[in-house]
């Protein structure tokens, strides 16, 4: 079973109460619903199938009819048909889909009229149109695929209103709404009540992330050996090239002992040659100390250069 699979089962079974359902069977009627003489809904979640005939009964007191067919092409899932006939104009309008026999582009107000029924809308949002990657995958990503851009912006400005920073693209002839932060991903699916998601999607997002930063400072420091060790070849290939010139000698014998003290240890750090001559000579020198009578080499070295 998919991660989004997962989470849509889990949003059935959130507590709710009437007016919240409301809301929720607003939102998967907008996206899902096909109207003509009747309404017909179309899921290949048996669940959500089962969520609409059980409340659609309870509020409405409508027995939908249910008929199960396989996909088409190489869709091997079996599609849920609900067909609802009875009471059609009751229902849309009490779902707030339909004014004096007219769909609307948005539903009524009342169906998104505080927080709570905000939550509820876009959980019916979710079941509807919603798909969410696992988080062990390579990215984040929250989509939801509808038709119409009035609708798209609507569904944004709900979203936002979490502060979820949810963005709009045009995808052929719908329009995707789409979260791509993985904290705002989380955000929603506590939004929705789907906690065990929540957790699940924490407990990945803490793993990825903390072997995200163990792999950066990793990196970071086979950089710093990368650079320790350029740095030290171009200090023996100066020390060399001063031997080769007969020129070694006039270096005084502080910049000799850092010179000799490089030949030995070509793979130390300055910070650690500046301790092993303090260690080993009983003379204290900096890194700075090492570094500027490096710089003293590097410098007759360019000297020398020039005048050839």
């Amino acid at each position: 079973m998919s991660f989004t699979a997962e989470v849509k089962n889990e949003a059935i079974h959130v507590d709710r109460i009437t007016s919240e359902l409301i809301s929720e069977l607003s939102a998967l009627f907008y996206n899902n619903a096909n109207i003509d003489s009747e309404i017909k809904i179309s899921t290949e979640n048996a669940a959500i199938a089962r969520f609409v005939y059980r409340e659609i009964k309870q509020i409405f007191d409508v027995n939908a009819k249910i008929t199960v067919r396989k996909g088409y092409n190489f869709n091997k899932r079996y599609i849920y048909i609900l067909e609802m006939t009875k009471k059609k104009e009751k229902i849309l309008e009490n779902l707030g889909l339909i004014e004096k026999g007219k769909k609307l582009l948005i539903p009524k107000e009342y169906i998104v009229d505080d927080e709570d029924l905000v939550r509820a809308y876009l959980r019916g949002l979710f079941l509807a149109c919603g798909s969410i990657n696992d988080p062990k995958t390579s990215r984040y990503h929250l989509e939801f695929l509808v038709n119409c851009e009035i609708y798209a912006k609507f569904i944004k400005k709900l979203l936002n209103q979490f502060r979820l920073n949810s963005k709009i693209i045009k995808r052929e002839n719908k329009y995707m709404v789409y979260i791509k932060e993985a904290e705002k991903i989380s955000d929603f699916l506590r939004i929705i009540k789907t906690m065990n998601a929540v957790l699940y999607y924490e407990d990945i997002r803490i793993y990825r992330d903390h072997k995200n930063m163990t792999n950066r400072l990793n990196n970071c420091e086979q950089a710093n050996v990368d650079k320790i060790i350029e740095t030290s070849q171009i200090q023996i290939k100066n020390i060399e090239y001063l031997k080769e010139n007969d020129v070694y000698d006039l270096l005084d014998d502080k910049v000799k002992e850092v010179a000799s003290y490089r030949l030995k240890y070509p793979e130390v750090s300055l910070l650690e040659l500046s301790e092993i001559i303090s260690m080993e000579t009983q003379k204290t020198i900096t890194k700075s100390g090492v570094h500027h009578r490096m710089k003293k080499i590097e410098d007759l070295v360019e000297k020398i250069r020039r005048k050839r």
